[in-house]
């Protein structure tokens, strides 16, 4: 395993940030930078050998530092969406942006996307991991307390990206991280043949607006049923008959996946490269989202239209704070938030 560095551009206060790549024996490869704690690219092979970009980024840092979809983004104070961009603790209502209608998406304006986190390099044999660490302050994007995060990406020999988040603030908060990478199995053009599982036939409901309602209800038989995978261009031609798939254009809901500590959520296969992408995490939920509001240039020139990557998002569940029935996102003061996510590339 080993570790290169080469600079990434500047950020908006004039500060050179770093592209970190974590290559190992087999030439696969995951890059990621310093702004935003962003997975700027994941070189991994197909059923041949074939080495292919799966991850969609950038190849420069401007386009991180404008609005890009939260490509390859470390996004938080929370991930997802807070209805009516508030939330209530400890008899208090917290106002946070409102930067999707009315609503509060990813933390806000000025979320950890668009933040420097100082990194320090970590190798050894088993795997290369880049630690980032942030601190928050108190009232930033409405936010209370002071949070100290740390985000550590690591990459090893079994082509497994782990992600580990750690976290604690002074007061009483909440917290949903998550990474908002999205993922092309096949390399280049559309993901329509990538067959998607998902073990769970639970969703939270939600409105039109994509806040839940409050129930977790069943989608057994429907389209958005994932269990026994599905092709993503099956699932969207069934637009027409699925209320949820019409209204959003596409797939982009959170699963309530049961189960506790480390296990398998998700798994993407692309059938023509061989390449399989398992998904395993602690979280109680993960976002699949297909990528139709995909709409920029991205790696050597390519342009990223609707359905060119999709993105599994393990997290708490959208909105949680307003639904105490919900697992919580209460941060106590003192005490510390810690979550491990796997993405793990093989082939078959």
């Amino acid at each position: 395993m080993s570790i290169t560095t080469k600079p990434f551009g500047q950020d908006p206060n004039g500060r050179t940030m770093t592209l970190f790549t974590m290559t190992n024996a087999s030439g696969a490869s995951v890059s990621v930078t310093d702004f935003g704690a962003h997975v700027v690219s994941i070189i991994v092979p197909d059923r041949s050998g074939k080495l292919a970009e799966v991850n969609l980024g950038f190849d420069e840092l401007a386009p991180y530092l404008g609005s890009h979809g939260s490509i390859g983004a470390t996004v938080g104070r929370f991930a997802n969406r807070l209805g009516n961009a508030q939330f209530p603790l400890n008899g208090k209502i917290y106002h946070v942006p409102a930067n999707d209608g009315k609503n509060c998406l990813h933390g806000g304006i000025e979320n950890f996307q668009f933040k420097w986190f100082k990194a320090e390099t970590l190798e050894s044999e088993s795997e290369d991991a880049v630690l980032f660490t942030y601190v928050s302050h108190d009232g930033e994007e409405g936010f209370p307390g002071k949070m100290r995060i740390q985000v550590t990406m690591a990459f090893d020999n079994s082509n497994t990206l782990t992600i580990r988040y750690l976290a604690d603030c002074d007061q009483d908060t909440v917290i949903n991280l998550t990474n908002h990478a999205y993922f092309n199995l096949a390399g280049e053009g559309d993901i329509l043949n990538h067959v998607i599982t998902v073990h769970t036939d639970k969703t939270t409901e939600t409105d039109d607006e994509l806040i839940p309602t409050g129930r977790i209800i069943s989608i057994a038989g429907t389209p958005l049923d994932l269990r026994a995978g599905l092709r993503v261009g099956d699932g969207l031609a069934q637009k027409a008959e699925c209320h949820a798939l019409e209204n959003a254009n596409g797939y982009d809901l959170n699963y309530c996946v049961p189960g506790e500590g480390l296990r398998e959520l998700a798994k993407a296969e692309d059938p023509a490269s061989g390449r399989v992408m398992t998904v395993m995490s602690d979280q109680p939920g993960i976002q699949f989202y297909s990528g139709q509001g995909l709409h920029q240039k991205g790696h050597n020139g390519q342009q990223y239209a609707p359905y060119s990557g999709f993105a599994l998002e393990t997290q708490h569940y959208p909105d949680s704070p307003n639904h105490p029935e919900f697992p919580s996102t209460v941060l106590k003061a003192g005490e510390t938030f810690k979550s491990v996510t796997q993405y793990i590339f093989s082939v078959k």
